[in-house]
């Protein structure tokens, strides 16, 4: 089925599927006390596990993210498509790439209002005042159009400078503001939510702060040193630095109490610093764009004082579309009508209860998915990987293996993939890599721009 021939059937496809996947949440009451909670998500760009020091990376320092693991719950085993774009639509609809076609980088910009609810609207039905700070990326339209009652954007990814290209300007509540000299557009960034936190520290609030860094162009920021080797080091220094100044901004206005704090990549390292960012010496297997362990794995860190069990790091399962029937529950807001939600709420798991935690996860990028559980992974060609030793090794499992544990596996994933059966979805039109169509192109024309 072609893109355009499922969105023919798409009101066909949600009758039939009605309000509930086998995933779909209910929604409950907010959390006890009456009031309810705000909602800091931040989103670190193209930042894997072995860019944060507290998941065991060698060669950077992120006290201040380490500082909210060593408060709240870090979780080990939290996953997302391997490119953002892909992963940002998981984020926002709560729903997989072959239900809403964000498949690629390029088919995520065609999602449309009328087809897919995002988060905000979700959340302002209960009363909350929502802002987008930073990068829209590769999401349609824009954060208005989606619901969102505030933002600060600007175009593309990895901007930091007016140097560049695409740091002329940014765009504030449908004003194009011009970035000046020597101005960093990050800090531009904090002091919007600042602003927004300052203005609204009497409402209910959900913002999704979507940082610049890490990802390249990677250039010398405010704090490096003129002499200074490592400037991806300075970038991871200076990102984990304004999550210091986030955490603080709560603080000051007296929201910190009441505020869910998410901390997570949107997908693994980028390409460039796969081979430098190790942990205990070993490179990951697999960096960002790939559907290896190092494109989905990411940093996932929840932190609420008082209500978030301190120092703990979970083993559970989780995926990108949790987040959308997690903040539902925890709000009471009602998930999308006549929609398969494919999320989990971890709300329990927030509160320190057990919950009933996912069998497995589900990655998919253009026509390339797995479902994977704690130890095994099954792609869509039906091999098998043996997960033990990652995120260092995949080991490939013989298709004809006796060993009962890899073939109660591939029993059980392939009833999985089964279920979700993505191949009967909207399939992929792209290059097959997930990219932009035109990213070979782009990249001769700077090179040619800059060897002028």
């Amino acid at each position: 089925m072609n893109r355009r021939e499922f969105f023919k059937s798409a009101a066909t496809l949600a009758a039939g599927a009605g309000i509930a996947g086998e995933f779909v949440q209910s929604h409950a009451q907010p959390a006890p006390g009456g009031k309810k909670p705000n909602i800091l998500f931040i989103l670190a760009d193209d930042l894997g596990i072995n860019g944060v020091q507290c998941y065991g990376a060698d060669n950077f320092k992120t006290p201040n993210i380490d500082k909210l693991a060593k408060g709240g719950t870090r979780y080990t085993h939290a996953y997302t498509a391997p490119l953002c774009g892909p992963s940002r639509a998981l984020i926002m609809t709560g729903r997989y790439a072959f239900r809403t076609g964000a498949t690629n980088q390029d088919a995520t910009g065609l999602m449309k209002p009328s087809a897919e609810t995002f988060m905000p609207k979700i959340l302002k039905q209960v009363g909350y005042k929502t802002a987008m700070i930073g990068k829209w990326g590769q999401l349609p339209l824009g954060p208005t159009e989606f619901e969102f009652d505030e933002y600060m954007k600007f175009s593309g990814s990895g901007v930091y400078w007016n140097t560049q290209d695409k740091g002329k300007n940014y765009t504030m509540n449908g004003k194009v503001l011009q970035l000046r000299d020597k101005e960093y557009l990050p800090d531009v960034m904090h002091d919007t939510l600042v602003d927004f936190l300052t203005r609204h520290r009497n409402d209910p609030f959900y913002v999704y702060y979507s940082l610049s860094h890490v990802h390249a162009e990677i250039l010398p920021t405010p704090d490096s040193k003129p002499d200074s080797r490592d400037i991806y080091a300075d970038n991871i220094a200076y990102m984990d630095k304004l999550v210091g100044k986030a955490i603080a901004a709560l603080e000051n206005l007296k929201l910190r109490e009441n505020t869910l704090v998410i901390f997570v990549g949107d997908n693994g390292t980028g390409g460039g610093y796969a081979a430098e960012s190790t942990i205990g010496g070993r490179r990951l297997s697999g960096e960002k764009g790939s559907m290896l362990e190092g494109g989905a794995n990411v940093p996932f860190i929840v932190n609420w004082p008082g209500k978030t069990p301190a120092g703990k790091v979970s083993t559970d399962m989780v995926d990108s579309t949790d987040f959308v029937p997690t903040f539902a529950e925890l709000t009471g807001a009602k998930l999308p009508e006549n929609k398969v939600i494919d999320g989990h709420s971890f709300l329990p798991q927030i509160y320190g209860k057990p919950g009933k935690p996912r069998d497995w996860i589900f990655i998919e990028l253009a026509r390339k998915w797995y479902v994977r559980e704690q130890m095994w992974k099954l792609n869509e060609s039906g091999e098998l990987y043996d997960m033990r030793k990652s995120p260092f090794e995949e080991i490939l499992v013989a298709a004809d293996s006796k060993d009962a544990g890899a073939v109660a596996a591939r029993a059980r994933l392939s009833a999985a993939l089964a279920t979700l059966n993505p191949a009967g979805g909207i399939l992929d039109d792209g290059d097959g890599t997930g990219r932009h169509a035109n990213r070979e192109e782009n990249r001769a024309k700077k090179k040619k721009k800059k060897d002028k």
